[in-house]
């Protein structure tokens, strides 16, 4: 059964489902409701609200298009042009990464660490800025902090830079093209990044090269592999970029790192050897360590959730 002009919206979804279901993607029934009633202007509530409704003949067009799109495994995220991440809507493009749930633990981790002084004024760092969704899911947080983000993708910056606008963070935010290793785009010289900064967050690429192949399809073929491809053993990115932010985060500022499943004790002896005393790390809600934070001060600031344990 395919999708045809005059179908109702009931039957549009269960036509949808069924091709979905003959190409193999998970959850067939959850991405044909949430496709059909996106693309035409609404939420679940649109097909419960009136599910007779007949399809235009663009209607149709639109929603065949974006099946086939789904059918070859192209993210829905990307089909729509935005994802939620921590109830905030961000615009995607092709040099950004898809954010994911398991980030926000990135998120989760530094508000912990702030505690109850949330109108502190907090200097952030963004390395590896993408969407912005990290540091912009802070500042939304955190109202007096700024933030600057980076990224050697001039798409990704144009990217974040626009979510800044979409979400009013505009005028506390900046991003910029560059690399941790060198520097802002056309500088000749240091300071690199000039320092002190608060907080200094990023979520490098960490996927091990021999395994991006076997990644699902939605992340292999669709995110940039420049986000993904962390080097032999995933631990690339994490070797170039500790001993830098070592030289710029405050004495009693905080670094947070994502990490990929199995990486957070490797990643750990990386902060220890440029001298970061007190490490812990913070579960997901798969239990994995996704979350690594180091501060040179000897103590954490603030009481930590059971969460995260101690290293």
């Amino acid at each position: 059964m395919i999708l045809a002009d005059g179908m109702s919206l009931k039957e549009a979804v269960e036509a949808a489902r069924g091709r979905l279901a003959e190409a193999g993607v998970e959850a067939p029934r959850r991405d044909a409701r949430l496709l059909t009633c996106s693309l035409l202007g609404g939420g679940p509530e649109l097909l419960l609200a009136d599910p007779d409704r007949p399809l235009s003949r663009e209607e149709t067009r639109v929603l065949c298009e974006a099946l086939e799109r789904r059918v070859r495994r192209e993210p829905i995220s990307r089909i729509l042009g935005w994802r939620e991440f921590w109830s905030l809507e961000f615009l995607l493009t092709e040099e950004t990464l898809d954010p994911r749930p398991d980030s926000e633990t990135l998120v989760e981790a530094v508000l912990a660490w702030v505690g109850p002084q949330r109108d502190q004024v907090f200097r952030i760092l963004d390395f590896g800025c993408g969407s912005g969704c990290l540091l912009l899911a802070l500042l939304s947080e955190l109202p007096a902090a700024r933030g600057l983000g980076i990224d050697i993708a001039p798409g990704a910056v144009a990217a974040s830079t626009r979510n800044a606008r979409h979400l009013g963070l505009a005028g506390r935010s900046d991003f910029q093209t560059g690399s941790w290793s060198a520097g802002p785009a056309g500088s000749a010289d240091g300071p690199w990044y000039p320092g002190p900064w608060d907080i200094v967050i990023s979520n490098p690429p960490y996927i091990p090269s021999g395994e991006i192949a076997g990644l699902a399809p939605e992340v292999a073929d669709y995110d940039p592999t420049a986000a993904l491809d962390g080097g032999g053993d995933g631990l690339a990115a994490y070797r170039s970029l500790i001993p830098q932010v070592a030289a710029v985060v405050s004495e009693a500022g905080l670094f947070a790192l994502e990490v990929g499943v199995g990486q957070a004790g490797a990643v750990s002896t990386l902060l220890q050897e440029v001298d970061f005393p007190t490490i812990w790390s913070l579960r997901d809600l798969s239990g994995v360590e996704r979350c690594v934070l180091a501060t040179r001060a000897h103590k954490r600031r603030t009481i930590q959730p059971k969460s995260i344990t101690t290293r």
